[in-house]
């Protein structure tokens, strides 16, 4: 029932452009979309009484199984001769998600020093730092399940863990946080290829004898040899029992989702009928009438442009921030992503959004600690009281002169009133505007379906209509 809606709606949403309504129009499909919303889907959550400690003593954990000193060093200390203890697939054993599973605490109840941290100028917990070290703490749960049997006890690990791309971290009763209260991060390895793990992670703060659910966060790690030029085998995971098989199948159809999504993008194929729809209609609606000059637009009113809408900044990183390779935490740079987009979200509405879902952050190459950041947030679509932003990182060599694109991040943001329709100018910008409508779609879990067959689809929405009445 709830998949014909979605897609009867989102047909609303495509008729909606199609016919050039005006831009309060255009938005009321999305209070459609919003009184329609699916239910959560049921998570299976592992449990365990395992501890281990707080942030702190991971981050002493990890230094001390990889062996990494104290100090920086413009040439890193080097691991070549720890590549001959790497092992082969077949000699590791395998693992069960309990294993990995353990919780770790962000004392903000009891250290003054560190709930500075963390709190923001009004007072409350500064999510771009939590997003920080939810990189760190899924790192350590890569370490809990590496396990080399044949590895002398005084070698450090022959492994470096890389963040390889953030899912989905979805949010909620962020405006109940206190940054007064504990914190905690609790997590496993969900799923594991041969070289690659997904780690489930969720947030809880304890207040007032209850635990606040707070964001359930999905990475996934990549297992590299001892100086990184290469991939390193993982332990097999085996569920243990019926409650890890469920979470086994779903990260399972999750990873077979993330192949079709890449393959799928806007960014790598046409848009879809519908989308093009969409962006005809764009044109049009910013186009004077009967007018031949194609370079001279109009902006409908309670409409910004796209390219007025974003916010660039210049970051030098600093060791710090880095790791064993001198290369830059991904933490640190989810953490300055998160805070630009946040700027760029009060900016645009002229208030405080309230954050509602991070999704496919994509770690496209190493930064390092030798180069300059620049993080660029974009409004890329906007619908009633949401605010979709793509922020996009890119490095520059001062010395080789190379500059590229190294991290993409995709934010929603809600606000507390209707905010203006950004608009794209150039075929450019309407390409990431058709990509920002899904990934907002896709944010508050209703993003439609298209299948392929037309009577299919005209017998689904005959079918829905029979059952609304």
């Amino acid at each position: 029932m709830h998949r014909l809606i979605a897609r009867g709606a989102g047909r609303i949403l495509a008729k909606c452009w199609s016919t050039g309504h005006s831009n309060r129009a255009s938005l009321l499909p999305c209070a459609f979309f919003a009184s329609q919303k699916k239910p959560e889907d049921s998570c299976p959550k592992l449990r365990s009484d395992h501890c281990s400690g707080n942030l702190a003593d991971v981050v002493q954990s990890i230094r001390k199984r990889v062996d990494v000193d104290f100090g920086y060093h413009t040439v890193p200390k080097p691991r070549d001769h720890l590549l001959k203890y790497q092992p082969k697939l077949e000699e590791l054993p395998t693992r069960s998600m309990l294993d990995s599973h353990t919780t770790v605490v962000l004392p903000l109840s009891s250290d003054e020093y560190i709930r500075e941290r963390y709190v923001n100028h009004l007072g409350r917990v500064r999510m771009g730092r939590v997003m920080e070290e939810l990189d760190m703490f899924a790192v350590w749960l890569c370490h809990r399940h590496v396990l080399l049997p044949n590895l002398p006890e005084d070698v450090p690990l022959p492994y470096t863990f890389v963040t390889l791309l953030v899912d989905k971290v979805e949010f909620s009763n962020i405006e109940r946080l206190k940054a007064n209260h504990d914190i905690h991060l609790s997590g496993h390895i969900s799923w594991t290829g041969r070289s690659s793990m997904e780690i489930t992670i969720f947030v809880q703060q304890l207040a007032d004898g209850e635990y606040i659910d707070v964001t359930k966060a999905l990475f996934l790690m990549v297992a590299r040899n001892a100086n990184n030029t290469g991939s390193a085998p993982v332990n097999p995971l085996k569920p243990g029992d019926e409650t890890e098989q469920a979470i086994w199948k779903e990260a399972a159809k999750r990873q077979k989702q993330r192949r079709t999504a890449h393959t799928e993008s806007v960014l790598n194929s046409p848009p879809r009928e519908h989308e093009q729809a969409i962006m005809y209609n764009l044109l049009k609606r910013t186009t004077i009438p009967d007018n031949m000059d194609l370079n001279r637009r109009i902006l409908p009113p309670k409409c910004r442009w796209m390219q007025d809408s974003q916010q660039t900044t210049m970051i030098s990183p600093f060791p710090e921030n880095r790791n064993a390779q001198n290369t830059i935490f991904g933490g640190y740079i989810m953490r300055q992503a998160v805070e630009i987009s946040f700027i760029m979200a009060s900016i645009y509405l002229r208030g405080r959004p309230i954050l509602q879902c991070i999704s496919d952050i994509s770690f496209l190459s190493p930064v390092k600690v030798n180069t300059f950041l620049q993080m660029t947030a974009y409004v890329v679509y906007t619908n009633k009281n949401y605010v979709q932003l793509m922020t996009v990182a890119h490095i520059w060599d001062v010395q080789s002169g190379e500059d590229r694109t190294t991290n993409i991040f995709y934010l929603t943001y809600k606000a507390d009133k209707i905010v203006d329709e950004v608009l794209p100018r150039s075929y450019r910008e309407m390409l990431w505007y058709v990509h920002g409508r899904r990934k907002l779609l896709a944010a508050l879990k209703l993003e439609p379906e298209y299948p392929d067959d037309p009577k299919e689809t005209e017998a689904d929405e005959k079918k829905a209509d029979t059952e609304n009445k």
